[in-house]
């Protein structure tokens, strides 16, 4: 809770549930990103919040965007964008959505398969191609392993024909697992990059730019390590396993740079109990797993939160979500507990909602509005 959020909430007041979000969180968490890395280039990750304040403040400062798909690409190229600061990071795209990438100055294409590689071939013909690697994601609380990614052995046979079939073999990428609260996990990662980069070269295909992905995280109920502990593990292993030849690096950073950024507010619906006998309480929001709070799935991220009546005695509770779906269920397992002086109309605050809440929130499921958001 920042004092600009506090001041809106207090003179708006708007109707719950909504988000708010201080841009110039968004604007320090960049910076702190370059003073502690400033070799590497920083491609936010729009998926995590596509606000255009957020873009067009991050442009503002210099920063580069890593986008999924067409309608990512028109939105940050309409705010003014160059598209060679863009980088189509998605290794899931349709044949024609890479032509309406290229078509408009998008040249640096991400991969992991075969497939996708002979689609770049035709679709974005002399572009710059890397591919993504299969690195594991321990430590990360919203884990992104098996579905992206490839082996090195395969990368290393990929980016050896794009360079046979009218592409520039670039790099490799890497993601950690998104949340990721172990800053050394990105050394087997660079261990496994930099083994493709020597297989190639000895093959004569010399990559020069490494992704080192996201996973930087945001502050929720568990406590992470500061930014620069991450920077220094990351430094660690580029130097030692690159030596003096270190390539091109970008990250792509998405939740660290809007999660903490954000503040979302919801209000008590219902409280009831199963039975007489029962101590737990369920809670009842006007928001849940399909208004923006989908990473509560599995009770992955955990949000902290605050009501009025903190610091008062408090009991076990069961948070869900307002809908008539059986799986709108926030947190049985996690163990919150809420104020027992806790009354329907009170005010609950999601804090540190700024990533990945807005753009998970359904169009309308059981006719609910999509998630309101404000950037001051």
């Amino acid at each position: 809770m920042t004092e600009k959020i506090a001041r809106f909430i207090e003179e708006r007041d708007p109707t719950t549930p909504f988000l708010v979000v201080d841009l110039d969180i968004v604007a320090d968490r960049y910076e702190q990103m370059r003073r502690h890395l400033p070799a590497v280039e920083i491609f936010y990750a729009v998926k995590a919040n596509p606000a255009p304040e957020i873009i067009s403040r991050l442009m503002e400062l210099g920063a580069s965007f890593d986008v999924a798909s067409p309608n990512e690409v028109d939105l940050v190229l309409r705010l003014g964008a160059d598209p060679k600061t863009l980088s189509y990071g998605n290794t899931i795209k349709k044949q024609r959505d890479i032509v309406h990438a290229f078509e408009r100055g998008v040249e640096l294409f991400a991969f992991d398969s075969e497939a996708e590689l002979e689609k770049l071939a035709l679709a974005a013909p002399g572009s710059k191609v890397f591919c993504r690697l299969l690195v594991e994601n321990a430590g990360a609380r919203w884990p992104l392993a098996r579905k992206f990614g490839c082996d090195g052995a395969m990368a290393t046979a990929l980016l050896a024909k794009a360079n046979t079939i009218g592409l520039v073999p670039h790099g490799l990428a890497f993601h950690v697992g998104s949340q990721q609260c172990d800053p050394e996990q990105w050394d087997g990662a660079v261990a496994q990059a930099a083994a493709v980069f020597r297989a190639l070269a000895q093959r004569d295909v010399e990559l020069s730019m490494l992704n080192i992905g996201g996973g930087f995280p945001a502050r929720y109920v568990e406590d992470v390590a500061a930014f620069g502990d991450y920077a220094g593990a990351i430094e660690r292993a580029m130097v030692r396993h690159f030596g003096n030849h270190l390539p091109r690096t970008l990250a792509e950073p998405g939740r660290y740079l809007v999660g903490d950024a954000g503040l979302l507010q919801a209000e008590v619906v219902l409280i009831s109990r199963k039975s007489e006998a029962d101590a737990v309480r369920w809670v009842y929001l006007d928001i849940g797993r399909f208004g923006g709070l989908a990473e509560t799935e599995g009770e992955a991220i955990n949000y902290a939160l605050r009501t009025p009546h903190d610091g008062k005695p408090a009991g076990p509770a069961i948070l869900a979500g307002p809908t008539c779906d059986s799986v709108d269920v926030l947190y049985q397992r996690k163990g919150y507990e809420m104020p027992l002086d806790l009354a329907i109309g009170d005010r609950v605050q999601f804090l540190s909602a700024g990533a990945y809440t807005t753009t998970y929130a359904s169009v309308g499921f059981n006719g609910f509005e999509p998630l309101p958001a404000y950037y001051i």
